[in-house]
């Protein structure tokens, strides 16, 4: 039997025709075209296809999003400037030198037209109008609890043979200028991190940093951007790729054990797919590209109604202002809610009267 509704779309590519689902990584190094979509939390569903085709992203008119006022947040404003200050009390006590902090949002999803559904890839066409990010793509499992529309700007892991790279973003801003000396020292550390992950499954002396720090423009901000690439050994594929580098260093703080240990202590809500590894691989041609789990949605549909999650965050560093670091997650997040958000001006949630979002992206 076909199943019809499962689907995925990356890079003007669009795999439909559901083959297999499984949680063994040991697949990607078996045969076929592979979605696959690492939830933060370490489980891992890798979907293969059997047909793949050029395909442009789907008409737009047929996402309809939530109410831009039913948004909340699983920290406020409050809580979060909070939870800044005990990250910094940590680095304070040599514990961690940084340590990403992330807020989920949740908004309910209005009642479907009669016979009917949310369609997360009908908003992946939406993100591409409004939005439009390098790694952007759809996975459709519905059958299998995953629904997830990213405009992820940041490479986790590309694979092209023996040669592996990722591509960390630390530092943003409305512009240039926005970018301080914090961020700079932030990216720096995370690219020391990078290295050290993939420095585990690749040869020897073969990590390298190609590019530090550079600054890409994406819709109403702007990122520091780093590549850092090896060169796989012998024996080595993603399971091991996997397994050195998970969850992506950006996310999670240096050193990455202690910064994992810190926001758990912190977090209210799970991440879920957000900060995970979302994307396809190619086991036939020895290819793949995985993004780091940001600008991601994803539906949940518990026993009262489907929701729309949404994640954001921020690096936290002894130079952090915590009033600044909140000011960064709503910029991060308002485009985005509002091209998610049946009408387009949605506001940030968890933010107290008067907060504004830098960029005037609301």
């Amino acid at each position: 039997m076909h199943d019809f509704a499962s689907l995925a779309r990356f890079g003007g590519v669009l795999a439909t025709d559901l083959l297999d689902v499984t949680g063994d990584p040991e697949a990607l190094e078996s045969a076929g075209w592979w979605a696959v979509a690492a939830d933060y939390g370490g489980a891992l569903v890798c979907a293969r296809f059997g047909r793949v085709r050029p395909a442009p992203p789907p008409p737009p008119g047929r996402w309809r999003g939530p109410d831009p006022d039913r948004w909340t947040s699983s920290l406020d404003r409050a809580g979060y400037l909070a939870g800044v200050r005990r990250i910094r009390a940590h680095i304070a006590a040599g514990e961690v030198y940084q340590a990403n902090l992330c807020r989920v949002l949740t908004a309910p999803l209005p009642a479907p037209e009669p016979g009917g559904t949310a369609d997360i890839d009908a908003l992946t066409g939406e993100l591409a109008r409004g939005n439009p990010a390098p790694y952007a793509g759809t996975i459709r499992l519905p059958s299998h609890g995953v629904e997830i529309a990213t405009a992820s700007p940041e490479l986790y892991l590309r694979r092209r043979g023996g040669t592996v790279e990722s591509g960390p973003i630390k530092g943003t801003g409305r512009t240039d200028a926005d970018l301080l000396d914090k961020d700079y020292a932030e990216n720096v550390m995370i690219v020391d991190l990078v290295r050290n992950d993939l420095g585990r499954v690749c040869v020897p002396g073969s990590v390298t940093v190609p590019d530090l720090c550079v600054t890409e423009k994406h819709p109403g901000l702007v990122h520091l951007v780093s590549t850092v690439r090896g060169v796989l050994r012998s024996g080595a594929g993603w399971p091991e790729l996997l397994a050195g580098t998970f969850p992506p260093g950006s996310v999670t703080g240096a050193p990455k054990s202690s910064a994992l240990r810190i926001i758990d202590s912190l977090e209210t809500a799970p991440r879920g797919p957000y900060c995970g590894g979302i994307g396809w691989v190619d086991a036939d041609r020895g290819t793949g590209e995985l993004a780091v789990g940001i600008r991601t949605f994803w539906i949940d549909r518990p026993p009262d109604g489907p929701v729309l999650r949404f994640g954001t965050g921020a690096g936290i560093t002894w130079g952090s202002d915590p009033a600044a670091e909140w000011e960064e997650t709503q910029l991060k997040a308002a485009r985005l809610l509002a091209v998610a958000s049946e009408v387009r001006q949605a506001g940030v949630p968890g933010a107290a009267p008067g907060d504004t979002v830098r960029g005037d992206q609301r």
